[in-house]
């Protein structure tokens, strides 16, 4: 018991400090902690970081790190089977990974999981950071991103600071514009979540995308217009 009340307190006040800080504004290593205990709350974390950064030296180095260097190092790290494994058949990895990154921003944050043709993972991007309750999403940029790597299939991410992931109206509306550009250059959309604190929100789940967002080749004469638009946490106060 006497290792456990520690371990237990340090997890409650790293998570305050992001609460209250931002995940920008930790130093890599409290930023580490956070995601490894979010996904292996009976580690030993604290020395699993310091392996992570002994060896490869920075936050940023190792989230890049693919996994097989992490296998080789006998490490792991919540998200990087996901680059081998389809995506889709690890669905609660990928919530867990999704929540280890942005739970706890105190601002909206868009994000873009492309796959390839097996539905693993090529790159997890953050395109837009936005205020406590909006970030603007361009379609263009995110179907020019797709296109740039080669993605077969995305899967939109973005979270609510209030902590409740209900989506709102124009979260539905980016959703669709992005599907229906996508589906015109044979790339699927096969999700939006939307992250809270402790519970996410699939627009999949809830039946907000249509079910022919599964297919691709759909209307060839849309086009990925400039068109500006956001996801919004209506639910902010």
């Amino acid at each position: 018991m006497g290792s456990i009340r520690p371990a237990f307190d340090r997890r409650r006040r790293l998570r305050h400090c992001l609460i209250k800080a931002g995940a920008e504004n930790l130093p890599d290593y409290e930023l580490l902690q956070v995601m490894l205990f979010t996904s292996n709350p009976h580690a030993d974390v604290e020395t699993l970081v310091g392996e992570l950064l002994d060896r490869f030296g920075s936050l940023a180095e190792v989230m890049s790190a693919d996994t097989e260097a992490l296998a080789a190092a006998g490490l792991s790290l919540p998200g990087a089977d996901l680059h081998q494994r389809p995506v889709v058949s690890s669905w609660d990895k990928l919530v867990n990974y999704c929540t280890a990154q942005i739970a706890y921003s105190k601002v909206e944050e868009f994000h873009i999981l492309f796959l390839d043709r097996k539905n693993a993972l090529i790159k997890d991007e953050r395109q837009q950071r936005g205020t406590i309750d909006h970030t603007p999403v361009y379609t263009r940029e995110v179907i020019k991103r797709a296109l740039e790597l080669g993605a077969s299939a995305l899967i939109l991410v973005h979270n609510h600071p209030s902590g409740d992931p209900t989506p709102s109206g124009s979260d539905v509306s980016v959703t669709n514009d992005i599907i229906r550009i996508a589906a015109s250059l044979g790339i699927t959309v096969y999700d939006h979540l939307i992250i809270g604190r402790g519970r996410h929100a699939s627009l999949r789940e809830l039946g907000l995308i249509p079910s022919e967002a599964n297919k691709t080749g759909g209307d060839q004469n849309a086009s990925a217009s400039p068109r500006y638009s956001g996801v919004h946490d209506q639910n902010h106060t």
